[in-house]
């Protein structure tokens, strides 16, 4: 691969999978007898505000409990040593890839510890419980909510995504199901510009017909590899 030199990677739920938040539904795809798509909405906090933040809290809670794996870390690593454009983004709520020392990082779906005052549109760091009604230290404002993207919301920074996509020689996808738009798209929007596309993922997703080429297996694994291959 040495006439890439921008690179963009778009990762998923797989990345963190190996370091235990694998997915926040239960085996029947229901967080305590409600179907996730309807908790996390903007109408599910107008109508049940203790509930959604219960939800995210017990999610911010759990980051205490896992630690980066492999794949975070190489990322982290090429990270470092990549000498042309690079950026990161992810679909994950959660801080990993930060802990794991990656800082060319996007987060298009927010961030659990951070919280997002719906009142002025400030966001400020946040790693306790969010009690409906906390206060904005900004406008004094009794409205922060989690700083996530909810289901029928605009993700974050879609202009700057499209713009590295569009400079991008190459485009990996990793841990991603390929079915959540608009990231789903990003794959066709890649290849449109000419970067070479790349999917690593545990099983093929709904979108790997759209790749060039397709490796399986897990993400602590192939990660790894990839950064090597990159690096040289």
């Amino acid at each position: 691969m040495t006439d890439i030199r921008n690179i963009v990677i778009l990762t998923g739920a797989g990345i963190s999978a190996e370091s235990g938040l694998a997915t926040f539904r239960g085996p029947d795809g229901l967080w305590e007898g409600h179907r996730v798509e309807v908790v996390c909405t903007p109408e599910a906090l107008a109508r049940n505000p203790a509930l959604v933040h219960r939800f995210y809290d017990e999610r911010r809670a759990k980051l205490a409990e896992v630690a980066p794996n492999p794949a975070h870390e190489a990322l982290a690593a090429l990270d470092r040593a990549w000498p042309g454009d690079l950026l990161i983004v992810t679909q994950n709520v959660d801080d990993l890839h930060e802990r794991a020392g990656a800082t060319r990082l996007l987060h298009m779906h927010g961030e659990l510890k951070s919280a997002l005052c719906a009142a002025c549109g400030k966001a400020v760091a946040w790693a306790d419980p969010l009690p409906p009604g906390s206060a904005c230290a900004g406008c004094g404002a009794p409205s922060l909510r989690p700083d996530i993207v909810f289901f029928g919301e605009m993700p974050y920074d879609m202009e700057r995504i499209e713009e590295a996509l569009a400079q991008a020689d190459l485009f990996v996808s990793i841990g991603t199901s390929g079915a959540v738009y608009p990231a789903a798209g990003f794959v066709q929007m890649a290849r449109h510009y000419g970067a070479r596309t790349l999917e690593l993922n545990l099983d093929p997703s709904a979108g790997s017909s759209y790749f060039e080429e397709s490796r399986l297996g897990p993400a602590s694994k192939l990660v790894p590899a990839l950064v090597r291959d990159l690096l040289g």
